[in-house]
């Protein structure tokens, strides 16, 4: 069962019993047609037979049929051609003289419309009664018998009798099957042949698709460089297979897109957990070891210590809930959790309300914020409160990684019927061996900024999720004389 599941030798057995269907019809009309013919050929040559015997005036005598005449006519005719066999009709059919044999006449009587069908000239063959069967119809020859000026009846002259098939069976029966048996075999035989090499030719591509198929089922991603030439050939084309094959092609394509975004996604993940296990474990030691200090040196620690220890505890605290909150928020994030709610707002006043949050942590630090806003900025559509999380979380960092004394700048301008944001600062910028993984995991810049930047955080890998959830996404570009520069754009308000 298995083994004949295959489509090519479905297709082979469906061909083969066609092939067989085809000849044993062609066989039979081919028979039915040659016995026709041969009946047509008889009767033309026998159509006068009839007239010549109702002619002859030995048939008659005063008040009707001379009965020894008619038979010893009919004798003569059936000896010179035992396949002949004559009737003498009435007027309406009834069999009035006959040679037939005791107990083989079946009928009395003989239809008439085909007899005037003859008559007609209709065209031939033309088959009539035949008085010695009541089922079989055989071609004929008739003529008008006439007695005294008028119709007395009709001569009807079987022309294919009980000799005829008699000999017909005991002769040819036997050799007609055998040449038509031979004929059908070898025609279906070459046919056969013929048509399985096509149905080969045709399937061999689907046959190798479907390899390559049972192939990327069992290797996988691996095996679709060792497929590439196989695939691109069976892509070539118009017909059903090669559209399989570009489908085929184009779906293990996206299959392997996808199959390395998530491997990538899935390292990208893991090392996202190290360095949250790693940026959670610096804090915490410190913290569980000044809390310890606090609690073993208790009475030997001065107010001012005391006060120092529990301040660095603080801070540190304030870490590890800082990166919690980041982590939570992510987790939102990734997970579709939250989804933006978009409403038309202008940019520049954003931007305006987030400064003053940031107004006393810039003068502490004598920094600099300048808004840098260009005139007639369209409105945009966006979340309001996930934006505000953008530029405070870009305005945080920039104030963090900004020496004092430093100046931070966010650039507005009209761009795409939208609005391009930029932020930048005059601080170190980030190093080139951290660039590529910035927005994918926290970065970790060891002293390069203030201390404050020493540990890393979640920051910019929240702000790109976001900006991919609106459909735009951000960038680090370079500028001399500027340290980090990031830029990211906002789609404008429709018919704003």
């Amino acid at each position: 069962m298995i083994a004949w599941a295959t489509l090519s030798r479905r297709l082979s057995a469906v061909f083969a019993v066609l092939l067989l269907v085809c000849c044993g019809a062609s066989v039979w009309l081919q028979v039915r047609s040659n016995g026709m013919h041969e009946q047509e050929v008889v009767q033309r040559l026998s159509t006068g037979l009839a007239a010549h015997i109702a002619e002859n005036s030995e048939l008659m005598k005063p008040g009707g049929l001379d009965q020894e005449a008619v038979k010893d006519l009919f004798d003569k005719l059936m000896a010179v051609n035992p396949s002949v066999e004559v009737y003498l009709l009435g007027l309406d059919g009834r069999i009035e003289a006959q040679a037939a044999p005791p107990g083989h006449l079946k009928r009395d009587r003989v239809e008439l419309g085909p007899i005037r069908k003859l008559l007609s000239g209709a065209p031939l063959p033309i088959a009539g009664d035949d008085p010695r069967s009541l089922t079989t119809s055989k071609v004929f020859s008739a003529a008008p018998l006439r007695m005294g000026g008028r119709d007395a009846g009709y001569v009807y002259v079987v022309l294919q009798g009980e000799d005829h098939d008699a000999l017909v069976a005991n002769v040819g029966a036997d050799n007609v099957l055998r040449t038509t048996l031979w004929s059908m075999g070898l025609v279906a035989l070459l046919g056969l042949l013929a048509g399985l090499a096509a149905f080969r030719l045709i399937t061999r591509p689907l046959r190798e698709l479907t390899a390559a198929v049972k192939r990327f089922e069992t290797e996988g991603i691996a095996s679709l460089e060792s497929e590439a030439p196989t695939l691109e050939r069976l892509s070539n084309g118009t017909d059903e297979i090669a559209q399989l094959g570009q489908a085929f092609t184009q779906m293990t394509r996206r299959i392997a897109e996808q199959w390395r975004e998530l491997t990538l996604q899935d390292q990208q993940r893991r090392e996202l957990f190290a360095n949250i296990s790693h940026d959670l474990r610096t804090p915490l030691t410190s913290l569980h070891g000044y809390l310890e200090t606090l609690l073993l040196k208790a009475g030997t620690l001065s107010e001012e210590e005391r006060r120092r220890y529990l301040e660095i505890a603080l801070g540190q605290s304030r870490k590890v809930g800082r990166l919690a909150q980041e982590v939570f928020e992510l987790a939102r994030l990734e997970y579709g959790v939250v989804k933006p709610e978009k409403e038309n707002f202008a940019l520049a006043d954003l931007v305006q309300d987030v400064f003053q949050k940031f107004e006393l942590a810039a003068e502490a630090r004598h920094q600099r914020l300048e808004p840098d806003i260009a005139p007639g900025l369209p409105v945009v559509s966006a979340d309001l409160g996930m934006i505000e999380r953008v530029l405070t979380n870009l305005l945080d960092n920039a104030i963090r990684h900004t020496p004092e004394g430093g100046e931070i700048v966010v650039q507005l301008r009209a761009e795409n019927a939208g609005v391009a944001v930029q932020v930048s600062d005059t601080g170190p910028g980030i190093p080139g061996e951290l660039q590529k993984a910035l927005f994918m995991r926290p970065v970790f810049m060891s002293g390069s900024r203030t201390d404050s930047a020493s540990s890393g955080g979640l920051g910019l890998v929240i702000v790109k999720r976001i900006l991919q959830l609106h459909g735009s996404d951000i960038r680090l570009v370079q500028q001399p004389d500027k340290g980090a520069v990031f830029r990211f754009q906002l789609g404008g308000a429709a018919g704003g």
